[in-house]
């Protein structure tokens, strides 16, 4: 099952999720465009903060997704190696969802357009970065994350299921 190509765009990296896949306890596999298992989102039952582990296709981990306690709006934490790559939170402004990522070391990120229906772009200063969509599939509860040429793949994903699990939320 192939991803809708568009003509003259640069081809960067697509994936496959499953929409409502933040169940705390649960597994699930992203795949390639090819069918592929890239990587795969562990969901860390009998935490306290609501954690998700991101780990490539050998089981090492890539990132780690976790809820922050203690502030005045809800934000997740996307951790690297121990450090903070970014923070992902409800933007306070607009009435269409819209979310800031805040980037350690890189220019910051946000993504805006109907994200609970995962009909959303990532952007960087302008520019697309990523954009999530359900239109690409006939299967039900999926959606496709398009990453663009030379964006960081595995961080995009982690910016993903933050924005999922900010929205999913009861």
């Amino acid at each position: 099952m192939g991803f809708l190509r568009h003509r003259n765009e640069p081809e960067g990296e697509r994936f496959h999720m499953r929409e409502k896949l933040l169940a705390i306890g649960d597994d699930f596999w992203i795949e390639n465009d090819r069918g592929e298992r890239a990587y795969k989102v562990n969901g860390k039952a009998l935490r306290i903060r609501q954690t998700f582990i991101l780990e490539d296709a050998s089981g090492d981990e890539v990132a780690r997704i976790q809820e922050r306690k203690l502030s005045i709006r809800d934000k997740i934490a996307i951790k690297r190696q121990g450090d903070t790559a970014a923070t992902v939170h409800k933007a306070l402004i607009g009435i269409r969802d819209r979310f800031a990522i805040d980037v350690e070391h890189g220019a910051d990120m946000k993504a805006h357009g109907n994200v609970v229906d995962h009909e959303y772009e990532i952007e960087r200063d302008g520019d697309t970065v990523a954009t999530v969509s359900k239109k690409w599939f006939r299967i039900r509860e999926s959606y496709g994350v398009e990453v663009a040429a030379g964006e960081d793949a595995p961080l995009i994903l982690a910016i993903t299921v933050a924005i999922d699990s900010l929205t999913t939320r009861d």
